[in-house]
């Protein structure tokens, strides 16, 4: 593939709710322009874009796949995206560096809702839209009543620049309303035949021909002028109109067809070519645009392959990048050098000796990039906005089945967390397990899978424990813990009392009242630390106490027999007991909890977040959307995106924030003691 010149190409991400056919689209595409010689099929596992061993097992995109193309004298770089929320990620970090989108919409199901979630993240790009609704061969399919729905719940001006010919097993062209043609295809090999439109469409391509000519001439004001006054726009003139409005963002052409029967596509590459931007077309993105700028070139995603090592995709935004030279990486402020640099289409490598502004490709081995970094030169340094990532919200605690795997999951871990930014590794102190947190149960599933064909790593999963505490309810004086042996020349001997009391606003305190000497000065610490140790378990069920103010009063010592050692166990044997008497109960993790939900669910969530012993703290509208707080119990939320998700078809989110330790109600107390004296005794 040549070296083409900025304005020559145009960068478009192909996006859909799962299940609408991007990838077959993007298939078509491929086969239409030459790159490949036969029409792959997802359901054969042979396609450009889903060629990771997840994708082809499980039929559905999980990684954004490059796959450029020619079309004329023009460069098209095609991103294929997920359609699934899972991996919004790959979505948003494929947004942040096309031009323009491709909504493709399934003909029968009509807008989803992913449909609407990226769509929203493109109202606030004030991205360009292409639509291409697809299975117009399906059975229920209709153009149509998709168009109505894009209309009613979709903003911007939806204007069908095509009408299909027939429907379902009936589909067999479409017409166009710039050229006033109709096209009927045969096989599957794309080629058509340009008719004279049917009779029995006449009224409808004149309603729909009168939509684009009133889109066109919202797009110029001086179209818009002779319009009013009725004077008719001559083809030329509402190809120029739409075009402005189109890369204006303000009108959506929609077009129709079928990808797996190879129907309607080259139209689509027409319409990517005339209508969509070029990279110097958009502006004010917070980024350099041409090759006479100095070099500024953003990361966009990246891959760690276990072979080939680092691979990140990249987009030029000002200047050339050249194969053999040295970047600086002014996130991390050092310098990279670039070896080869490729195009990609789907995981074919293809050598190019350089890329211009505007253009996308990979190179690989960068040592310190990641997602997101800026390259560009020291001594005149450009950063470019970064990428806005969604926050994980699903978690699980792993662990690796073998030790050999255990010395394995550490750079595992590191090399999977360098590819996906939606990725998080923590370690809970207090559980002393690992939590892995991602988007979703079906995100998480697939990490596994990498994790064991990547790298050869097995690891077993569970629910994460939940960090509960233990504390006092009550106030308990001159409590005694004694610890005396005697074996045979030195024995033990350590004597201490105890006052021991709640103390709300702090997790410990100690202080002595020891009056004359009845425990010597050099022991105090002793008693102090066999105290902090004893704090650490529990006698409910094992969690460690907190919010308790000890004083020690009294005690005695052996001249001989006493020791460090003794007054620890001795300090330790008096907590336990004074915690006995002291109304002990269990605390668990209260958690803030922000979920941002449309209005519609309102009612839904707050009822689950009352089954779930939610307070709901307060309400507030932002825009089209609601967002409610509340404080629920951390025990309550470990599966809230799952349930979320059921709840609101995939359209709420929600953040959630450590607030504070409460007391359990003890029917649940009661419960959870059981199951951990069960599992010591088991042990």
């Amino acid at each position: 593939m040549k070296v083409y010149e900025t304005g020559q190409i145009r960068n478009v991400g192909i996006v859909a709710h799962g299940g609408a056919g991007k990838t077959s689209l993007t298939e078509a595409i491929m086969f239409d322009t030459g790159v490949t010689k036969r029409l792959g099929k997802v359901d054969d596992g042979n396609t450009v874009t889903d060629y990771h061993p997840e994708e082809i097992k499980r039929k559905v995109t999980i990684n954004s796949s490059l796959a450029p193309c020619e079309w004329g004298d023009h460069k098209v770089n095609l991103i294929d995206t997920p359609g699934y929320a899972d991996f919004i990620g790959d979505v948003k970090g494929a947004l942040r560096v096309v031009d323009g989108m491709l909504m493709v919409l399934c003909a029968v199901s009509g807008v989803e809702v992913q449909t609407e979630v990226i769509w929203e993240y493109a109202d606030k790009a004030n991205m360009p839209r292409l639509a291409f609704i697809n299975k117009m061969d399906r059975e229920n399919a209709n153009f149509y009543r998709v168009v109505e729905s894009m209309q009613e719940r979709l903003n911007g001006k939806i204007v069908p620049l095509q009408l299909p010919i027939g429907a379902e097993a009936d589909f067999s062209g479409v017409i166009d309303l710039l050229k006033m043609k109709a096209y009927v295809y045969g096989s599957e090999d794309g080629k058509f035949q340009e008719k004279e439109i049917p009779a029995e469409y006449a009224d409808q391509v004149s309603s729909y021909r009168e939509q684009v000519v009133e889109a066109a001439a919202e797009g110029d004001d001086e179209l818009l002028m002779k319009y009013l006054e009725g004077e008719e726009l001559t083809s030329g003139e509402i190809v120029s109109g739409l075009k402005q409005a189109v890369r204006a963002g303000s009108v959506i052409p929609v077009l129709c067809g079928s990808a797996l029967k190879n129907i309607g596509i080259q139209p689509v590459l027409d319409v990517i070519v005339d209508f969509m931007p070029s990279p110097l077309d958009r502006v004010g993105i917070g980024t350099v645009q041409a090759e006479k700028d100095p070099l500024a070139v953003l990361v966009f995603k990246t891959l760690a392959d276990p072979y080939v090592g680092k691979v990140s995709f990249l987009r030029v935004y000002g200047g050339t990048l050249k194969p053999d030279s040295t970047v600086y990486n002014v996130n991390k402020e050092t310098d990279e050098k670039i070896g080869q640099i490729f195009i990609m289409q789907g995981k074919a490598q293809t050598a190019v000796s350089e890329l211009k502004a505007g253009d996308i490709g990979a190179v690989t081995k960068l040592q310190s990039t990641t997602t997101g970094d800026t390259l560009t030169v020291k001594q005149n340094p450009v950063i470019l906005d970064g990428i806005e990532f969604p926050a994980p919200s699903f978690s699980v605690a792993i662990k690796p089945k073998s030790k050999g795997d255990e010395d394995k999951l550490s750079n595992a871990i590191n090399r999977l967390l360098e590819e996906d930014t939606t990725l998080r590794v923590s370690k809970n102190v207090e559980t002393k397990e690992t939590l892995l947190t991602g988007m979703g149960e079906l995100h998480l599933d697939i990490i596994m899978e990498r994790l064991q064909r990547k790298f050869g790593v097995e690891v077993g999963i569970a629910d994460p424990k939940v960090p509960y505490r233990e504390t006092i309810r009550a106030v308990v004086n001159k409590v005694e813990g004694k610890h005396k042996k005697q074996s045979g020349g030195h024995g033990q001997y350590g004597h201490v009392y105890i006052d021991m009391e709640p103390l709300p606003d702090k997790d410990f305190e100690f202080q002595e009242t020891i009056f004359g000497g009845a425990v010597p000065r050099q022991y105090i610490p002793a008693v102090e630390k066999g105290i902090r140790e004893a704090m650490v378990e529990g006698i409910l069920a094992g969690y460690p106490v907190t919010n308790v103010k000890i004083t020690l009063t009294d005690g005695s010592y052996h001249t001989v027999d006493s020791s460090e050692m003794a007054f620890k166990i001795a300090a330790g044997l008096a907590f336990r007991k004074a915690v006995e008497q002291a109304k002990p109960v269990l605390l668990e993790p209260i958690m803030n909890v922000e979920v941002t939900v449309p209005e519609q669910f309102m009612g839904d969530i707050i009822g689950d977040m009352n089954a779930k012993r939610g307070r709901i703290l307060g309400m507030e509208p932002q825009g089209k959307l609601q967002i409610i707080r509340a404080q629920v119990p951390l025990s309550e939320m470990y599966r809230y995106a799952i349930d979320l998700k059921s709840i609101t078809q995939g359209r709420g989110s929600f953040t959630m924030e450590f607030a504070t330790y409460e007391e359990v109600p003890s029917h649940i107390a009661e419960k959870i003691i059981a199951a951990a004296k069960a599992a010591k005794a088991e042990a």
